[in-house]
């Protein structure tokens, strides 16, 4: 990615800290790239001569008069069709034993698509999940993250997305991932056979946190050649965002800048933004959906990383264990897609927007009889049915471990109604009903 070429060398450090240097230097831009005492670093402030570099291995043992050499650009990738299949680092060099690829270099990390090149998005992408092709649609050209407690399997529904998603290009920007996580996903796409359109990007817990600040860069660089140049639809999936925003907080602290809420540095928002705002529709078809996991620190969504996220994204997608079912499901209550009504009863069967609705009222009406049990009250007979009917729904429909088609899903939806329910209970309009009921 980078080569020890072409810029003046200098010798002479003004301050060191734990993760960063300075020194004066001429004519350096922010985030260029550079090698400090052999360690590749790249810019993150400039004051008139002063120049303050991050080193991405640490500073530890650095000398004041350590050899500066700047590379002149900000990081590259290598970009061809050579790239799927692969696993990278943060830098972009390959770590599956495979050669380098060779291709055009382009820098990471730049502006997002103009609006004016930009359509309004209109294409589903199913998952084979319920809890998200049925409730939450998920539309291309999105932004949205998954919310979930670091003990669940988060990036195994991850996986499973990638998996089924019907995209063109999968790109997986993995931050943090234990070697367990990293080993996780390459024999989950390995033994689907589905290598051939999944590029992967990774920082495992082995290696610096800060270089977690390039695989979203990197892996969105990636996506944006195969979807303005090839005209490809591309599904991003990064993994943890939590762990990208400690990463920044890291070399925010150690630059003493004072911190903002819980810790993050000021400019949280415009950090997380840079990345989500490159998800894209294009009008010649080509698009940039992104999907992203941010952990909860029990289950906390007013902290500063989730609480950031909802404004900048089109919704979220919250994670947990459901006691009755003992499935891990998406909670129909907490999550929210605010594009899926561009895509309900459009490019989906009719009925697919009042079998959610029913759906979801009926499993609230659940809840409230659950209240109800808690408190010593006697329960109805709608009450009893409508706690057989949550379970039902948690196991067949809204569990990750599901997977269907749309119009199976619907069908399955409606074989739920008929079983516990009457016609005029599911509040579905007569011709739906007339149409597509499944009970008595």
């Amino acid at each position: 990615m980078a080569n020890r070429l072409i810029r003046k060398t200098y010798t002479q450090l003004e301050g060191i800290t734990k993760a960063t240097v300075s020194l004066k230097a001429d004519n350096v831009s922010n985030d260029e790239l550079a090698w400090v005492d052999g360690r590749l670093a790249q810019v993150v402030r400039t004051k008139g001569e002063l120049v303050t570099l991050q080193v991405f291995e640490g500073t530890e043992n650095i000398p004041s008069n350590a050899e500066v050499t700047f590379l002149g650009a900000a990081p590259t990738l290598k970009v061809s069709d050579a790239l799927a299949g692969r696993f990278f680092n943060a830098y972009g060099e390959p770590i599956d034993g495979g050669p380098a690829v060779e291709g055009r270099k382009i820098e990471i990390g730049g502006p997002s698509v103009n609006p004016y090149k930009r359509k309004q998005p209109s294409e589903i992408i199913p998952t084979g999940i319920a809890g998200i092709d049925l409730n939450n649609t998920l539309v291309s050209g999105q932004k949205i993250p998954f919310f979930a407690d670091p003990d669940q399997p988060y990036n195994n529904v991850m996986a499973q997305v990638a998996l089924r998603a019907d995209v063109d290009k999968i790109i997986l920007g993995g931050m943090g991932l234990t070697n367990d996580d990293y080993l996780y996903f390459k024999h989950e796409f390995e033994a689907a056979g589905a290598l051939d359109k999944i590029i992967s990007f990774v920082n495992t817990t082995e290696q610096p946190p800060v270089e977690r600040l390039l695989i979203p860069d990197m892996a969105l660089a990636t996506a944006e050649y195969f979807a303005v140049e090839k005209n490809e639809k591309v599904l991003v999936l990064l993994t943890d965002m939590t762990l990208y925003a400690d990463a920044l907080s890291i070399v925010s602290n150690r630059m003493d800048q004072i911190p903002s809420k819980d810790s993050m540095p000021g400019s949280l928002y415009s950090d997380l933004a840079k990345i989500y705002e490159k998800a894209v529709q294009l009008p010649d078809g080509g698009s940039i959906t992104i999907i992203a996991v941010t952990t909860l620190n029990d289950g906390d969504i007013t902290h500063a990383i989730p609480d950031n996220t909802g404004y900048i994204t089109e919704g979220q997608l919250f994670l947990r264990a459901d006691p009755d079912s003992g499935k891990v499901i998406i909670d129909p209550f907490r999550s929210l897609s605010r594009l899926k009504q561009l895509v309900q009863g459009k490019k989906t069967r009719e009925d697919h927007s009042q079998v959610m609705n029913a759906s979801v009222r009926l499993y609230s009406d659940a809840q409230n009889a659950k209240t109800k049990l808690e408190n010593g009250f006697d329960l109805s007979d709608y009450d009893l049915r409508c706690l057989d009917y949550a379970k039902a729904y948690a196991t067949e429909l809204l569990a990750v471990d599901v997977n269907l088609g749309i119009e199976q899903m619907l069908d399955t939806a409606w074989d739920i109604f008929g079983r516990y329910f009457t016609k005029a209970e599911t509040g579905i309009k007569q011709n739906l009903i007339d149409k597509y009921w499944r009970g008595n």
